[in-house]
């Protein structure tokens, strides 16, 4: 058995000069900006941060007592769910018809590598126009199939507008993973179990699938985080988190409650709450759904 090779630096000094600049980033864009904002969570200011009062844990009993907070726990919940599963099971299906087409392949992968260039505030304006209860073309489809589209007063359907929204925008990156995936398992592997009499489905579920475990894996957790944090700019755009509260998630409450109601230290105990959720989360993915991940 091989000996395994590792880098050994001469220099005790050069892994550090090389970690440096990393470490610094992560600092100042990640460490620096979530002390601040646990400190704000902790205190209470005017809209204009002349008068700051400490206020230790009261930010956070008023949030655990807020029924619209409580409720955005729900909404965020099932919209990142769909979008995650969604987005995921869509994207898979995708890359295994572009896998298989022989004719017109890089045409067909460059279609659905288009929308990840879009901006998610764009991709949010786009699928509103579309959706528009007055002007939109596919409002006006599923009218003339007997549904009355109007996610303006419908919390269900603008719901669907934003998983759909973000789904699309997402679908192009999810798609490029397991396509590169795909890529990667021997064609032996597939051909030999053709020759053994399995269908397309059971190679799938037993060969390719498989093997996809750890692209899959990777794909779920940043597709919750997309959930979570990169989705605000397509609600924002669409349906500015209506109507009423349906479609206010958790980061959209944060901003609103920040900016436009101009509650300072109870904004920050919500980016507390969602960094503390989003860890909690990824740890939980790492320790239990990694285990039956096969490498």
């Amino acid at each position: 058995m091989a000996a395994e090779k590792r880098v050994v630096f001469r220099s005790a000094w050069l892994p550090w000069a090389l970690l440096t600049p990393q470490i610094i980033v992560i600092a100042v864009f990640f460490f620096w900006p979530a002390g601040q904002a646990l400190l704000q969570s902790l205190q209470q200011s005017d809209a204009f941060g002349t008068s700051v009062e400490w206020v230790g844990l009261e930010n956070f009993r008023n949030l655990m007592n807020d029924p619209t907070y409580l409720t955005s726990f729900k909404t965020t919940a099932v919209f990142s769910v769909l979008v995650a599963v969604l987005g995921i099971g869509i994207s898979l299906l995708l890359a295994v018809f572009a896998d298989r087409i022989v004719r017109g392949a890089t045409f067909y992968k460059t279609l659905l590598i288009w929308p990840y260039a879009v901006a998610p505030a764009v991709a949010g304006v786009l699928w509103l126009f579309m959706f528009s209860p007055s002007i939109g073309i596919v409002a006006y489809w599923l009218r003339t199939v007997g549904i009355d589209w109007n996610h303006l007063l419908n919390g269900p359907q603008a719901m669907a507008l934003i998983v759909m929204a973000a789904i699309w925008k997402q679908i192009s990156y999810n798609f490029l993973f397991f396509l590169a995936g795909l890529a990667s398992i021997p064609k032996s592997l597939i051909e030999a179990a053709a020759i053994d009499g399995a269908r397309p489905w059971r190679r799938f579920w037993t060969i390719q699938f498989p093997l996809l475990s750890p692209t899959t894996f990777f794909l779920l957790v940043i597709n919750m985080v997309y959930a979570f944090f990169e989705t605000f700019a397509i609600i924002d755009a669409s349906t500015q988190g209506g109507p009423g509260t349906e479609t206010k998630i958790l980061i959209y409450k944060l901003y609103y409650d920040g900016f436009k109601a101009l509650d300072l230290g109870g904004s920050a105990a919500q980016s507390v709450v969602l960094m503390f959720i989003v860890i909690v989360l990824t740890v939980l993915q790492f320790k239990f759904i990694e285990k039956k991940v096969n490498y």
